[in-house]
């Protein structure tokens, strides 16, 4: 299985990175071309893949095609390269907003095509990436997409009018996390504890809690409960947090962003 990637920024490197670290693919079967050549340069290093400056070259190696530029230069590199897909090949998006539809009109064929949303977190091996693809696009080709991408976290396979939301809940959130970590962390630093410190601290309590959530498979807001003593510190915290409308405020912040997304 031959991967082609047009663009070769940060989630291409992380994606390209677990699918060659899980033996999914190997680095020698997957090309990239990126408009820089610095992160060419960087990929055929730290990945050992092949690289080209041409973008119609991976094109014509790829049985499947990602395309990981940003949504605004979509246009331009499918024009340029649509002539030359193939129709067994596989085209896999990772653009907020460039609809199935959209992608169909703008390649001005038929074609076998997956959308998908993966996020930052797959440079650890933690993302997770929500799928969706046209007709034309099989069971066993679904399923073989789903495998690249299990290769750098957990994969959702849904309708594509969930795409969007994606996009809020888990393709932009870990900004939103980050900057939860960093007031966590700052707050500590303001009450005497070492900043590195601090983060280590924030961090550890995010990420536990999260894997809480996941392998209990209680709901977030018994687990809550379970840390609120009555009259206790934490009951008192959450107060201020509903107080300062917290959960208002994510909610808010996640309906701007999915419908930025919509668009795009």
């Amino acid at each position: 299985m031959k991967l082609g990637f047009i663009g070769c920024g940060n989630m291409a490197t992380a994606m390209i990175g677990g699918i060659t670290a899980n033996k999914i693919c190997n680095a020698e079967d997957i090309i990239a071309s990126d408009a820089y050549a610095p992160a060419l340069e960087k990929a055929r290093e730290q990945l050992q893949i092949r690289v080209s400056s041409d973008n119609k070259t991976v094109v014509s190696e790829a049985d499947i095609l990602f395309l990981a530029v940003k949504p605004q230069y979509y246009e331009t590199v499918i024009k340029e390269i649509k002539d030359y897909i193939q129709d067994n090949q596989i085209i896999v998006t990772i653009a907020p907003g460039k609809t199935l539809a959209w992608l169909s009109e703008t390649f001005g064929k038929s074609l076998k095509v997956v959308r998908c949303m993966p996020n930052t977190p797959a440079l650890v091996c933690e993302g997770i990436t929500g799928v969706c693809s046209n007709d034309l696009v099989t069971e066993e080709d679904l399923e073989l997409v789903c495998r690249m991408l299990r290769g750098f976290g957990k994969v959702e396979v849904l309708t594509e009018k969930l795409m969007d939301v994606v996009v809020s809940v888990s393709g932009s959130s870990p900004a939103y996390v980050f900057m939860f970590i960093e007031a966590m962390a700052d707050a500590a630093v303001a009450d005497g504890m070492p900043r590195a410190q601090a983060y280590q601290f924030a961090a550890q309590a995010v990420y536990g809690s999260a894997k809480m959530v996941l392998e209990t498979g209680k709901h977030p807001g018994e687990l809550k409960d379970m840390v609120c003593s009555p009259g206790g510190t934490t009951i008192e915290a959450v107060r201020v947090l509903e107080q300062k409308g917290f959960r208002s405020a994510v909610m808010e912040a996640m309906k701007a962003c999915t419908t930025k997304s919509k668009g795009l």
